[in-house]
């Protein structure tokens, strides 16, 4: 039974009584926290918990969601005999189809990732899935692959279990207590103010669901989510249904099915969706439905009632339409505020929150006791966000997308085809010009790659070689022979200003900021772990002045990761200037007789040395020219005021005839940069990886005075010698096969570890990738060399060479030339 004796304090105050937020209530008990007081406006579960269908199913389509689920199935089955109170989980097992040639490329490659992770299945014949399900069609199906340890739960008692839990670590649970706004002070939250008094505190979590943005916006907090219809059907009883079957999962119907009390639930996440509530969730909505669309939802049933033939005859019982909230990029919302201590989100789990709410609960929880996730989630961390992603027409544009792509083919290199254009670059027309195929980062509209004349700038998308490959094949070639072109005006530019800047970036990052006017640095910025939160280049503009260059989809993390860090006595500004600069990159052995064509300033090696910038004329615009490279070229990175860039660009694409110079895109970008081993943050490095395993460590300057950030550790690691987890490069003596990330890596027929990233290595003849390697005694240019490595790729084992060092120019010489 739930109390509504309103206590005036709390260490910390739980917004939202679903699953999500009893599950974080449960776990920060269990971490001794007992002063948590979760308020429930309603009834618990009268959100969307209520209405969900239930299943926990593990295989899903990141390392993260595998990793939240697989740790809640585990909770669920032991839940009831903690608490007494009884769950609903049963571990029926699930069944995945593969009825396509693609859908059984993506399935072989997901579970091969799910078994970096402990995911137990086995794939199985369609007689198999006959036997299994009786009542399916298996006609059109290749093979199924069958999940163990799945099973469902009803969520309504697993939330009481959760809840009861929570109470009997100590936690109180307040229903009929609504929450109308949250107290700050100094950038910090202090309490929530309710319908029935104040509860000072220092922690909030928003666990609101679907009212999350709205909720969120009262104190300035965006979390871009927003509500869609969200179906299923259930018919009138079949013969031949039985509470053991296991959970069916049909994507390329866009359909999952189950028994529920002898009868047939479809549920379906179809293409296009409908967006609900365009003006804000109705304060008062508890445990409601909404009536269903018929003739907008029948031809998805048509499709998914034909995988089980009895139910196209069978009775309705009931389509139930429930709304449930999504997010831009369908992945969830978690972690701390940037602009709010103390103000932690857990929402917006895209119709997953049941499968992952146990996991959901042991990482935010441990993130607040600790002040720091327990684990790398960048990909679902609020911090990767943006605020014109919490815009009402962007998420209602995107949502019609972004619910059905739980059921779409995780293609390699998809791009989003909704709320398209919101970022355009000041060169984006002569780009589209040129035969610019447009891909979305951050909003941004960037060129992936070019199509040539006559050829239309679209994916084609596949599993196998995609219709640009030898196109971009073309531009890698061009940088490494000669010269091309990238713009790269989306990279986030942020100045770091003051008396005290060269001090402040000293104790932020690893490498030594005490350098003359000029100077690029390259460097990481360590948390208190030794894990790498930003990878960055600093150049000093002026005594008092540092540019700090990141990439677009890091942009919230980076900045706020700066400004929360400055001392609050120290004379440190930062500013976004990111789109007051364009930047074009030039890269190849062509790049410096191209830029002398048009530049009267001495590009030579002594006049303008690697790693430095200067400011010279191009054309008739002033640009700072920075001579660094991220594809191992000889090549400079040419900072533009946007008022001159399209002068800029058009001298350089005139001089540039002469030279063939080359447009390229991010996707040839990827390719020159995996060859060269360069890293790529939130792939290849992260907060979990410290510079000494990632390969990095050179960037560490352990004798400036003060040290820097997260230096102990560093040293630690460093004095151990040879490290057991390495970042290895990777290249496959097969030129067929294609990596693309997760790949399994085997040494001598064990598993040594996965891919962190991939991309087709032209100059090198194969793919090439990256990633961590395991071994108690330590991972060495030895050890590599004295083991056979293996990469599976769908479903095949591929021979490997394995380096510590780049597999292309180990010596830098290019770059330097």
């Amino acid at each position: 039974m739930a109390s509504n004796s309103l206590p005036s304090q709390a260490q910390v105050v739980i917004v939202g009584g679903g699953i999500i937020g009893c599950s974080i209530a449960y776990h920060l008990t269990r971490l001794g926290w007992t002063d948590v007081v979760v308020l429930e406006r309603d009834k618990l579960t009268c959100g969307t918990t209520w209405h969900a269908a239930g299943l926990i199913t593990s295989l899903r389509h990141t390392e993260n969601q595998t990793r939240l689920a697989k740790y809640t199935q585990e909770l669920y089955k032991s839940l009831e005999a903690e608490t007494g109170q009884a769950t609903g989980f049963m571990q029926v097992g699930s069944i995945q189809i593969a009825s396509s040639k693609s859908r059984l490329q993506e399935m072989t490659r997901g579970c091969a990732m799910a078994k970096c992770f402990g995911v137990e299945f086995e794939e199985i014949s369609p007689q198999d899935i006959k036997d299994r399900w009786p009542l399916a069609d298996v006609s059109d199906i290749h093979c199924g692959f069958f999940f163990p340890n799945d099973g469902r739960a009803n969520p309504t008692d697993t939330t009481q279990a959760l809840a009861k839990g929570a109470r009997m670590g100590g936690a109180q649970i307040c229903e009929q207590v609504a929450v109308t706004d949250v107290l700050t002070k100094a950038g910090r939250v202090t309490g929530v103010v309710t319908n029935q008094g104040t509860v000072n505190c220092e922690f909030v979590v928003n666990c609101t669901g679907m009212w999350a943005r709205d909720f969120g916006q009262k104190s300035g907090v965006d979390i871009p989510l927003q509500a869609a219809e969200h179906y299923y059907l259930i018919t009138e009883p079949l013969e031949g249904l039985h509470r053991d079957l296991p959970i069916l999962r049909d994507p390329d119907k866009r359909a999952y099915y189950r028994e529920e009390s002898g009868k047939l639930m479809i549920g379906l996440f179809e293409d296009v969706a409908a967006p609900w509530a365009r003006n804000g969730i109705p304060e008062h909505f508890s445990f409601d439905e909404l009536p269903p669309d018929w003739d907008r939802i029948m031809p998805y049933l048509e499709v998914a009632m034909a995988r089980i033939p009895v139910s196209v005859d069978a009775g309705i019982k009931m389509l139930f339409c429930g709304p449930e909230s999504f997010t831009a990029d369908h992945n969830y919302l978690m972690g701390e505020a940037p602009n709010l201590k103390g103000y932690f989100v857990a929402a917006g789990f895209n119709s997953l929150g049941i499968l992952s709410a146990g996991g959901v609960g042991q990482v935010m929880s441990q993130w607040i006791v600790a002040g720091h996730a327990p684990v790398d989630v960048f990909d679902v961390d609020i911090r990767r966000t943006l605020p014109f992603q919490n815009g009402r027409k962007y998420l209602l544009d995107r949502t019609v997308e972004s619910l059905g792509l739980a059921y779409q083919n995780h293609w390699p290199f998809r791009q989003f085809e909704t709320a398209r254009g919101v970022k355009k670059l000041v060169l984006h027309d002569r780009l589209q010009a040129a035969g610019a195929c447009f891909g979305e980062s951050a909003g941004w509209e960037r060129p992936n790659w070019y199509a040539p004349a006559g050829v239309a700038p679209e994916y084609e998308y596949s599993f196998d070689r995609q219709n640009w490959f030898e196109y971009v094949e073309a531009e890698h070639r061009a940088v490494r022979e000669g010269v091309g072109m990238f713009e790269q005006s989306s990279f986030s530019k942020f100045l770091v200003q003051g008396r005290d800047a060269e001090k402040f970036l000293n104790r932020l990052g690893t490498n030594d900021f005490s350098v003359p006017v000029g100077k690029i640095v390259y460097t990481q910025f360590l948390n208190i772990r030794g894990g790498i939160e930003a990878d960055v280049t600093v150049t000093r503009m002026d005594a008092e002045s540092f540019l700090v260059v990141t990439a677009a989809f890091t942009h919230t993390h980076v900045f706020y990761w700066i400004k929360e860090n400055i001392p609050q006595d120290a004379n440190v500004t930062v500013t976004d200037i990111s789109g007051s600069l364009g930047m074009l990159n030039i890269q190849g052995p062509k790049s410096r007789i191209l830029l002398q064509a048009i530049s009267d300033a001495d590009l030579g090696n002594e006049s303008f040395a690697f790693g430095t910038m200067q400011n010279i004329n191009v054309g008739y615009g002033n640009v700072h020219a920075f001579r660094i490279t991220y594809c191992g070229e000889l090549g400079w990175e040419l900072y533009v005021p946007t008022e001159y860039l399209q002068q800029v660009y058009d001298e350089l694409v005139h001089a540039g005839a002469r030279y063939d110079l080359k447009h390229c895109g991010y996707h040839a970008l990827n390719s020159l940069r995996i060859e060269k081993a360069y890293r790529e943050f939130a792939h290849d490095i992260g907060a979990d990886d410290s510079p000494v395993e990632a390969g990095l460590a050179f960037t560490c300057n352990f004798e400036k005075p003060g040290g820097f950030l997260g230096m102990e550790k560093v040293q630690a690691l460093r004095e151990q010698g040879p490290q057991p987890r390495r970042l290895v490069q990777f290249l496959l003596d097969d030129p067929q096969p294609l990596m693309y990330h997760a790949e399994p890596i085997y040494r001598d027929g064990g598993f040594a570890g996965y891919t962190s990233s991939a991309m087709y290595g032209y100059t090198l003849g194969g793919s090439v990738a990256l990633g961590y390697v395991n071994n108690e005694d330590g991972v060495t240019a030895e050890y590599l060399a004295s083991g056979q490595f293996e990469i599976e790729v769908e479903g095949q084992r591929c021979r490997a060479q394995a380096s510590l060092r780049p597999l292309y120019d180990p010596g830098n010489l290019r770059s330097r030339g």
